[in-house]
């Protein structure tokens, strides 16, 4: 999947790949700039709402980042989705997108671009959520409950991770320094670290990382008993079309396929799909033949 090239120069041609996991990472860092760049401007023409002071945050920021107060929530419904796609530090986006990067191309190895998209969106809401329960449950966060929000990528992220750790716990990753590291173990490191720093500065942040990376552990451990939880989201397709989709079943001769029988293929192309994740669930990855690897390579890359 990555090309030994300078790393810089592998990462641009990442982004250009037209996958889930190369749209989230570009998605995030243009959003990080749209976010900073508004900061910049209001902070140049003097405009202060307040909500710096208050909150720690530029007003925009402040807009999409989920707060832990009932009744801000309610009147803010779109940040427990926007949180999940904010940063305001430049520290807080590189380490997030360079494990993003990696547990998701792993994760893509293995599993469904639409897969990935779930786990990093029900990911987010999970972690947001148990965010919200615990400042509003437990006495000890009485008072920051009222003004605290929370954001950045990090729920979403360690789902994925703890995901394809779960799915595949015995693959092996080489880190600097360390060598080779089995992924369970990494995982865990994460989670230890997330649940032994609450007491720190930013308890709400690593509540809402245990929040995500519960939900990528549950989810693989139902998806492996044949239990698909949270797979309803439909992947987009990243191209831009002029007039209606033509689909031609020979490309010597221009006859367009009806809808019927386009729709027709393309169920029969997922029932394969389908039984390929399947079989990878109950056997793993190396069980199949190289008949559906190949199927299921030239599935990703379509998708």
């Amino acid at each position: 999947m990555y090309t030994q090239q300078n790393p810089l120069e592998n990462f641009k041609n990442f982004l250009r790949q037209k996958n889930i996991l190369s749209r989230l990472i570009l998605l995030n860092l243009v959003i990080f700039l749209f976010v900073n760049l508004i900061s910049l401007l209001l902070w140049l023409f003097k405009i202060d709402s307040g909500i710096q002071n208050q909150f720690g945050l530029s007003p925009i920021a402040y807009w999409l980042s989920v707060p832990s107060n009932p009744s801000l929530l309610i009147q803010k419904p779109w940040t427990i989705f926007t949180y999940m796609i904010l940063h305001e530090d430049f520290f807080h986006i590189f380490f997030n997108m360079i494990i993003l990067y990696l547990g998701g191309g792993i994760f893509m190895e293995y599993l469904s671009q639409k897969k990935l998209l779930s786990t990093y969106i029900w990911g987010g809401l999970f972690g947001g959520l148990l965010y919200v329960l615990a400042y509003n449950y437990f006495p000890v966060f009485q008072q920051e409950a009222k003004y605290s929000v929370a954001l950045g990528a990090s729920a979403s992220v360690l789902a994925i991770l703890v995901a394809i750790a779960t799915y595949v716990p015995n693959y092996y990753v080489n880190l600097i320094l360390i060598g080779r590291v089995k992924l369970k173990h990494i995982a865990i490191a994460f989670v230890i670290i997330d649940l032994l720093s609450i007491q720190g500065t930013n308890p709400g942040g690593h509540i809402a990382h245990i929040g995500g990376a519960l939900y990528g552990f549950i989810s693989i451990t139902l998806f492996k008993k044949g239990i698909r939880f949270g797979n309803k989201i439909n992947v987009p397709k990243f191209s831009f079309r002029r007039g209606p989709r033509k689909v031609y079943s020979n490309p010597g001769y221009k006859k367009p396929v009806s809808d019927d029988e386009y729709n027709r293929n393309k169920n029969i192309r997922q029932e394969e799909i389908d039984a390929i994740l399947d079989k990878i669930s109950k056997s793993g990855y190396s069980s199949l033949s190289e008949k559906e690897k190949e199927i299921l390579f030239k599935n990703s890359n379509k998708q």
